[in-house]
């Protein structure tokens, strides 16, 4: 009798082991899902800020003999570059010039890494790139 008492509490130190990783699982799932959220939306508003500050750079000499105001790219590209190297923590970011009906606008795609602090010890890479990304149009209301 004694050896099945052994043995049922050797089943409870089994199944309460193998409760607790799955409990810490569950822990590690939440909290590096919820940073890996923020840091996407993090991605999501540097991308947005980064475009709004491409966005203010415009063709001045075109705008100066009555042409459109347009985006001009190579000060833009500069704009986004300087924002996002001030912003700190970007690991790398592309910038576009699509044009929808007519009018040049900028996007802009922004990476960044999430470094997760729990699941990288249940075998998961230790980090996660995560993107965002932005469109703005030339800003005019101001000189």
């Amino acid at each position: 009798m004694s050896g099945g008492h052994v043995s049922e509490s050797g089943r409870v130190s089994i199944f309460l082991a193998v409760a607790m990783t799955g409990v810490l699982v569950i822990i590690s799932l939440a909290y590096d899902g919820a940073g890996q959220l923020r840091s996407l939306q993090r991605a999501d508003n540097l991308a947005a800020e980064a475009a709004r500050s491409g966005g203010q750079v415009i063709d001045r000499a075109r705008a100066i003999e009555g042409g459109p105001k347009e985006i001009d790219e190579a000060g833009a590209q500069d704009a986004v570059a300087d924002y996002l190297r001030a912003a700190g923590g970007v690991r790398g970011h592309d910038v576009s010039f699509p044009v929808v009906d007519g009018e040049k606008q900028i996007q802009v795609r922004v990476r960044i890494t999430y470094r997760r602090d729990l699941l990288g010890l249940f075998g998961l890479d230790n980090s996660v790139t995560v993107t965002g990304e932005a469109t703005a149009r030339a800003l005019t209301g101001a000189p």
